[in-house]
């Protein structure tokens, strides 16, 4: 399961109901940030989410609106006197763009609790056991920008009626047949793990995606996604200006939608000049089942 809250949805400005871009998802034991534009420590407090067990930061790129809430969250856990180890994975440029920003208040190399930066690279970010994050490139300006995916083991559970069918015991060989494990029983039958396990069931898969000038290449990355997140900061009226500043329209993350088989389309990083009817209207002229994020959102997968 994960769960997503939107911290911040707005573009590049933010507005009175929209802070800068922010993302907490939560899964398992981790709560872990997708981006942490300007004013997250006080979103995660109107959350109710709080500062608690959070771990892990990832960076889709480096542009302000993206990162410079992390010295003042920084600041915050160093006053509540944490000493937990918090990783951030971003690109090698945008790890730069948060050293200088850290360096100018603690002193280069240095950060206020333990702290790891790790360079991303496309392929596995994380492997937590019961989920898994992948990091794909990402086309936005000038910037070395990434997407992210998580996605939850399949798993197949015993069959009850089969095992007693079978004349399975109990006992240690249940466990090696639900770990996939051939078992030979005590009478010289060999047991199969296909004869005893249900059909695959609970993989989940989300996407998100920050800023991208393009969705050329994104198509495989998010194919079969349960939920999408992309942004779409103009309209296709505006497709001009959009690709000036390196930017979707929402016309063209539904057609991506629609195109990859998502089930869900979650659309943020949202303009000022537009009114939120105005993009819901235009996505849905391609893909039906899409919801505009507002700030506090929160879903579930």
């Amino acid at each position: 399961m994960f769960a997503l809250s939107f911290l911040g949805t707005s573009a590049s400005v933010p507005s009175a109901d929209r802070n800068h871009p922010g993302i907490l998802i939560e899964a398992g034991s981790h709560r872990i940030l997708v981006d942490c534009g300007e004013g997250t420590q006080r979103q995660l407090l109107r959350s109710g989410a709080g500062f608690r067990r959070l771990d892990r930061i990832l960076l889709t790129h480096g542009h302000l609106d993206h990162v410079l809430g992390i010295p003042g969250l920084f600041s915050t856990l160093r006053l509540l006197r944490t000493d937990n180890l918090m990783t951030i994975h971003a690109s090698p440029g945008t790890l730069d763009v948060v050293v200088r920003m850290l360096a100018g208040l603690w002193g280069e190399g240095r950060a206020p609790f333990p702290l790891e930066l790790v360079p991303l690279a496309a392929g596995q970010v994380l492997d937590a056991g019961d989920f898994t994050i992948g990091c794909f490139p990402v086309r936005h300006r000038d910037t070395d920008s990434f997407g992210f995916s998580f996605e939850s083991r399949v798993r197949r559970h015993l069959r009850t009626d089969r095992l007693v069918a079978l004349g399975v015991p109990d006992g240690p060989v249940r466990k090696e047949l639900a770990e996939g494990k051939p078992v030979t029983l005590p009478d010289g039958r060999i047991i199969d793990p296909e004869d005893v396990l249900g059909p695959p069931e609970g993989r989940k898969k989300l996407v998100i995606v920050g800023d991208a000038e393009s969705t050329e290449g994104l198509d495989e990355e998010i194919r079969d996604a349960d939920v999408l997140v992309i942004e779409a900061t103009f309209l296709a009226r505006d497709a001009s200006t959009a690709r000036d500043y390196g930017h979707l329209t929402a016309a063209e993350a539904a057609t991506l939608a629609a195109a990859s088989d998502v089930k869900l389309l979650v659309l943020t990083h949202i303009s000022g000049r537009y009114n939120d009817q105005e993009i819901l209207a235009e996505a849905m002229q391609t893909f039906p089942n899409i919801r505009v994020a507002i700030d506090l959102d929160r879903i579930v997968i």
